[in-house]
């Protein structure tokens, strides 16, 4: 809905209260393309049209501008949540935007009898004790295997746990204590999980005090083996300690923020984010904004604190380099939390050289960003001009492949790529049924009918160049599926292996050409399209892998004679999955409700 493109500024902003509350901008097609937050509504949107001293970005914006929407709030704190809700939904293209869509990892101690160890991302069961989060899953796989290997704490599923009649693997390189068939007593598994969970609180003192004592009764009661286990572990923790603890046996919960600017004021900057959990670094991730040009430093730490905590746990303390708006944004976060949160913005001592740490690896993590940009923006250009297309240009690449096994769970691929990165949030899969298995040429004319098909009717545009995995048929096809959408000025390209299928002797065919495109095994272009190739081909093979894996796990039991779907489900509870089935004995086998030795002996047969 179009708004009108009259608009009187001053007769609107003369009519606003002077109250907290958010500011819309909308422009002559009625998109929202900036939101704003105010302590004085009619102040503060009266400054974008009497200020003169405004920047270029500002300035565009204020001239597109042919409609405003105001909402009152309480205070500008509630002001700062609504502001952060409104950006995170409309994205206007004016705001400063922090992409983080994902939730963070936490390691789990569950709450069961024999406490399990594992990797949980999404809502939090107040029946389990949670530790983190993490800034990635790799930092919480880490501490699940060190916690793993020092108090040898289960990680199996309860399924697999409940149903063991002898210890696995884990137990036998001693990263499990075999809790599962009582080959440790309830009270020191307990004592076991109650180490790893003071350790995972920073309490490093205490634990190797419990070990220790643990250690001491042990060679007074001349059990040495034990006693030896236990002096293991305490040697393993204080190697732990000194490598991964930033603060001398404080167990502070923090989150350091740091950002840095492109020095020429390009509008590009890292935000990097260091989190500090009982005292331990577990990590740090950098953040890339989009939108920051005409942003300084304090305006887009204050951008990240709000968008990046909006639904998500925040820490009792926050440590930033920049002077922020503290007062509110403590006021907003504690309102959001339900907690007392202090953010620190002159930090001394050990948190000033944790501030200068995230520091520097946003400094690093920006360098090596504009590094890559360039490089891409050379490739991109290089591709270009070998692809004559310097004219009409060249920004958006969408790739096409087609991954099945002898014709069975066909996938297709569509990856993209735009603004000289891989967008992998755009990235489709798409599940190919219908055609004779095998048939390349039919999937690759179902994919991209489906895909291409709303760009017919209107909705979206097409890329500047669709890239097909596949040689002169799989082009032909793609240009049949493209002209019948009506889809006829569309810029197609096709990427055959070559001879011998070695990498930097690709192909590149035009559709109608009588000869492809060979372009030397150094070119940057041909780099590029190997990149979006192979990011294509990866991801149709995950997919494809996926979806043949749950096809097996129910078909090879279904096609055992004797095995309905009672006798298979009992099955793949009691062993955790087709895997433990397989791995099962004849004699396990029979102790699962309703088999018996004969249909155990069969079943064992079937799957060897």
């Amino acid at each position: 809905m179009a708004v009108e493109s009259t608009f009187d500024a001053k007769a609107f902003y003369s009519s606003l209260p002077s109250q907290p509350g958010v500011y819309r901008m909308m422009n002559a097609a009625g998109q929202v393309v900036y939101v704003g937050k105010a302590i004085d509504l009619r102040k503060r949107v009266s400054s974008y049209f009497q200020k003169s001293g405004l920047g270029p970005r500002m300035q565009l914006m204020v001239s597109q501008i042919a409609g405003i929407e105001t909402t009152v709030t309480r205070s500008e704190a509630e002001a700062l949540l609504l502001e952060n809700n409104l950006i995170k939904n409309l994205t206007p293209r004016f705001n400063i935007l922090f992409r983080d869509d994902k939730s963070y990892p936490y390691v789990i101690l569950s709450g069961h009898r024999f406490p399990r160890l594992g990797f949980h991302r999404g809502a939090l069961d107040k029946n389990h004790r949670y530790f983190g989060p993490f800034p990635n899953a790799g930092m919480v796989r880490e501490s699940i295997q060190l916690l793993q290997k020092v108090f040898r704490i289960r990680t199996c599923e309860d399924s697999v746990f409940s149903n063991r009649t002898r210890p696995c693997l884990l137990y036998q390189i001693k990263r499990c204590s075999g809790p599962c068939v009582d080959l440790i007593t309830a009270q020191a598994y307990k004592e076991d999980a109650r180490d790893a969970e003071l350790f995972l609180q920073g309490k490093q003192t205490e634990v190797l005090e419990s070990i220790a004592r643990k250690m001491r009764e042990a060679a007074d009661s001349q059990e040495y083996e034990q006693a030896a286990l236990f002096r293991d572990q305490i040697q393993s923790l204080r190697k732990i300690r000194e490598k991964q603890f930033v603060d001398s046996g404080k167990a502070l919960d923090a989150d350091v923020v740091a950002c840095v600017a492109e020095a020429n004021g390009g509008g590009r900057a890292c935000v990097n984010l260091a989190m500090v959990r009982g005292g331990r670094h577990l990590g740090d991730k950098s953040f890339f904004p989009q939108n920051a040009e005409g942003y300084d430093p304090p305006e887009m730490v204050e951008a990240f604190l709000t968008q990046h905590y909006f639904n998500r746990s925040v820490p009792n303390l926050i440590i930033v380099g920049e002077k922020v708006q503290r007062d509110i944004l403590q006021a907003a976060l504690a309102e959001q939390s339900g907690h007392k949160v202090v953010i620190n913005c002159n930090p001394i001592g050990e948190r000033r050289m944790w501030l200068d740490m995230a520091a520097e690896n946003a400094r690093l993590a920006l360098e090596q960003m504009l590094s890559r940009q360039a490089s891409q923006e050379e490739r991109l250009q290089a591709l270009q001009q070998a692809l004559d297309m310097s004219g009409s240009g060249l920004g958006r690449i969408e790739c096409f492949d087609i991954s099945h096994t002898l014709g069975e769970a066909t996938i297709a691929s569509c990856v993209v790529y735009d603004n000289f990165a891989m967008r992998n949030s755009e990235y489709r899969r798409y599940n190919i049924t219908g055609i004779t298995p095998g048939d390349d040429y039919a999937a690759m004319r179902d994919v991209l009918s489906r895909r291409y098909q709303k760009v017919a009717e209107g909705e979206g545009s097409l890329p500047d160049l669709i890239l097909i995995d596949g040689g002169r048929g799989q082009v032909s096809v793609a240009r049949d599926v493209l002209v019948e959408l009506g889809l006829n000025d569309a810029n197609l390209l096709g990427v055959s292996k070559g001879e011998a299928r070695k990498p930097g002797l690709e192909q590149l065919i035009f559709p109608g050409a009588e000869k492809p495109l060979q372009l030397p095994r150094d070119h940057p272009g041909l780099h590029l399209i190997q990149q979006i190739r192979d990011e294509a081909h990866r991801f149709a093979i995950y997919g494809h892998r996926a979806k043949l894996g749950k096809s097996r796990t129910s078909s090879s039991l279904q096609k055992i004679d004797g095995v309905g779907a009672k006798r298979r489900q009992s099955l793949l509870a009691r062993f955790g999955g087709l895997k433990g089935v397989q791995t099962a004995s004849i004699e396990e086998l029979q102790q699962a409700d309703g088999i018996s030795r004969a249909l155990a002996e069969k079943i064992y047969r079937e799957l060897h």
